[in-house]
């Protein structure tokens, strides 16, 4: 099971942190810009303070929101999605649905969008999935020891994730593929 409202507020709580400020003083500093407009506010954010797209949408959204001013619709998995596979994407979107379908029996975790991908959470990350290229989603995943090939790429330490997938079809959505993901998923605890 997908738990937003959670994934909200682990996303609000690493706003917090990135800017060393409280929700109430972000309230205040975005009150103060004395802007009115959705994008204008999510601009000043992501260049103020240094915040992402994603992080900074979520921020105005919900100031918004509590202000009683008319907000863009929360950042949700799905409206998050429609973004991610539109325009040429499009086409992606059966993929990337496959996907989370398979990993939907596993078991309770956090959905964090982003602006070009889905942050998939337990106790931390143990996939990403999103669209690499106009014809391939690709599938981040963070667990230890599995055995890299051709189709599990193995990622340079450091990074976001030790291993990619790229596909391109719903049948690649196999049980060789399902068991790295529940592999990470297992190991994300």
């Amino acid at each position: 099971m997908v738990d937003i409202d959670k994934a909200v507020q682990t996303q609000l709580s690493n706003i917090q942190k990135k800017t060393g400020k409280t929700l109430d003083q972000l309230y205040a500093w975005l009150g103060a810009t004395g802007l009115a407009k959705h994008g204008q506010l999510r601009d000043a954010a992501k260049s103020d303070l240094g915040l992402g797209h994603g992080d900074a949408n979520t921020l105005v959204t919900l100031f918004m929101r509590s202000t009683g001013a008319a907000a863009a619709p929360a950042a949700t998995a799905d409206a998050a999605v429609g973004d991610i596979y539109s325009g040429p994407k499009a086409s992606l979107r059966p993929v990337h649905d496959r996907v989370m379908k398979a990993i939907s029996g596993f078991g309770a975790f956090e959905v964090a969008p982003k602006k070009a991908y889905l942050s998939l959470r337990r106790k931390k990350q143990f996939a990403m999935v999103g669209p690499a290229t106009k014809t391939q989603v690709e599938i981040g995943l963070n667990a230890k020891e599995l055995a890299g090939g051709d189709r599990l790429m193995v990622q340079k330490p450091g990074g976001m994730c030790q291993y990619k997938v790229r596909i391109s079809s719903t049948d690649e959505v196999d049980a060789e593929l399902v068991g790295w993901i529940r592999a990470a998923y297992d190991a994300a605890g």
